[in-house]
């Protein structure tokens, strides 16, 4: 019996080649593997010498031939197939081991266009599918991490038919993952008419958002900068699902900022947001927006965090926190004062490159670019125009604003969060529990600035936010009655700005 080994990854090859061989297994073999086979006194047969055809156009051509891929998809005990099999010279390989060029790779290192199309693998995939299609008469392989159990069963008496099948399953994902990355990287368009996805398990949840939903978390092909997925856990329990979809949106917030800014996170929406050229204090700016609510939350932090900080955050109950990076102190606080608590570092932040987001659905996705803009447009919409102060403090709102469930409404001033409406089905109700939760925290919203994340429909979240002392609003405008919402402004002496920008957030 023939076993084909080539692979890109020459992990462990040696050692289960020569498993193969004490096995009674006839290696064939190509290029690089070859050789490197020969070198480890292990007997092999090229496999231009089997087909009689050489390598050719610089190994482009080398396994795509009748020898090679009849005797893997010749069906064993099909007495046409082995008439041919014999009139043609044809020799049936009972195992094929082969992993691809390094493509992936290839592109991650900035390899130039011609770079990468030559490491397009062609034969790799072929061999894999053909043996995967034959998976009852042959085994196939294509990462490391499966030959010692190969090898264990082939000991024991043969490759179970179980394992067998689930190996062709694993080749025929490992083809289709490989085949996205190249289409994906290829083509050009935003929307595509076919949406091909691949994503890698990062790791098994206990569960999903409630105990009885199964989950995992996948990491996006290609997927770089300081994102949840390529975070490093350093210390606490596992992550859970919630964990995790948490910490995405608290990262998200706080890297609109490029001073030192604080989020504190609960259930998808930020409890408080603080920013100080002190951090612990941008902490504690946060922490005083909605201290009830942050009980439990998610901490994200924008710059390394410092001791100060950490000791902040030990006093009280916080499940996560993930900064760009932890002075050794601060790391050690957080580890010795609460066991449990995930402590997750990303890489440094830096530019964020334009992507596409996805929403699921029953039955299908939505894909839509990211949300990376804040304004399109500022235009003072009211007579009074707002101040320096009251600028600066409206940015901060509407930065806030974006990644907040909609209808959102903010109450901030320049340097935190006073009060936060999320999700409730009209606006003129997230105005009125913005400034409930601002009071309940203790926090007079008198003098502060508001930001909605979509146009007024009508003037009555004006009025409560009148009500609440605000001083100058900024939404994007672009409702039928925006002169009427105006009115209601000037009425009040309030100053207000247009974005010409949407953010909901669903």
């Amino acid at each position: 019996m023939k076993a084909l080994l080539s692979v890109s990854d020459k992990t462990g090859i040696t050692e289960f080649a020569k498993g193969l061989v004490a096995a009674g297994y006839e290696i064939l073999s190509t290029g690089g593997t070859a050789k490197a086979l020969r070198g480890a006194g292990i007997k092999v047969t090229d496999v231009s010498d089997y087909t009689g055809f050489p390598e050719i156009m610089g190994g482009r051509v080398k396994t795509l031939h009748p020898k090679v891929h009849g005797g893997l998809l010749a069906v064993r005990g099909n007495k046409e197939h082995e008439r041919q099999m014999k009139e043609n010279g044809i020799d049936a390989i009972g195992l094929v081991a082969v992993n691809l060029y390094p493509f992936e790779e290839t592109v991650k290192k900035g390899g130039k266009l011609g770079q990468v199309i030559e490491n397009i693998d062609i034969g790799g995939p072929s061999m894999l599918r053909s043996a995967a299609k034959n998976y009852e008469s042959v085994v196939v392989v294509c990462g490391p991490e499966r030959y010692g159990q190969v090898l264990e069963e082939i000991k024991a008496g043969g490759v179970k038919p179980e394992t067998r099948k689930k190996l062709a399953v694993e080749a025929f994902a490992h083809t289709a993952r490989y085949d996205t990355i190249i289409s994906n990287y290829l083509g050009e368009e935003e929307l595509p008419e076919t949406l091909n996805l691949t994503f890698d398990k990062i790791q098994k949840l206990r569960y999903g958002e409630n105990p009885h939903q199964k989950a995992a978390f996948y990491r996006e092909a290609f997927a770089a900068g300081a994102t949840v997925s390529t975070a490093k856990q350093l210390h606490g329990k596992e992550l859970s699902f919630n964990n995790i979809y948490d910490l995405n949106s608290a990262l998200e917030l706080v890297k609109e900022f490029g001073g030192t800014a604080v989020v504190i996170l609960k259930h998808n929406n930020p409890c408080g947001v603080g920013i100080d050229r002190k951090q612990a204090e941008a902490y504690r700016k946060a922490m005083e927006c909605d201290p009830v609510s942050a009980f439990g939350g998610i901490v994200a932090v924008n710059a390394k965090l410092e001791l100060a900080t950490a000791e902040e955050i030990t006093k009280t109950f916080i499940e996560c926190v993930i900064a760009p990076g932890y002075d050794k102190d601060a790391l050690e606080h957080l580890k010795s004062k609460k066991k449990n608590l995930r402590v997750l570092e990303v890489p440094k932040f830096g530019k964020e490159p334009k992507a596409m987001t996805l929403k699921k659905v029953a039955g299908g996705v939505l894909l839509q670019g990211r949300d990376q803009e804040l304004f399109a447009g500022l235009k003072v919409a009211t007579k009074r125009k707002p101040g320096k102060e009251e600028m600066k403090a409206l940015e901060f709102a509407m930065k806030v604003c974006k990644h907040v469930k909609s209808n959102a409404i903010i109450y901030a001033m320049g340097d935190r969060t006073i009060g936060i409406g999320a999700g409730q089905m009209s606006r003129v109700d997230s105005a009125v529990v913005g400034a409930m939760k601002a009071k309940n925290a203790g926090l007079d919203t008198r003098g502060s600035v508001l930001a909605s994340d979509a146009f007024f429909p009508f003037r009555d979240a004006v009025d409560a936010a009148a009500k609440a002392g605000v001083t100058a609003i900024i939404q994007p405008g672009g409702s039928i009655r925006d002169e009427e919402v105006i009115g209601a402004c000037d009425e009040h002496g309030i100053a207000m700005v247009f974005t010409g920008m949407r953010h909901f957030n669903h």
